[in-house]
């Protein structure tokens, strides 16, 4: 899993491979989130995220 991003212990990263919309999964210590990031004619239209779960 690429890392994208590491700031006061949130850890962003994404899969190389992963599904439809773009989205990126964030870590704080033992909870992950992801976040969708939906675009309409090449600009962000909406950011949506699930809520926490423990990993």
């Amino acid at each position: 899993m690429p890392k994208i991003f590491e700031y006061i212990g949130y850890i962003l990263f994404s899969y190389s491979n992963e599904h439809e919309p773009i989205h990126v999964h964030v870590q704080y210590r033992e909870f992950q989130s992801k976040i969708d990031l939906l675009f309409e004619n090449g600009k962000l239209k909406m950011i949506t995220h699930q809520d926490s779960q423990r990993v």
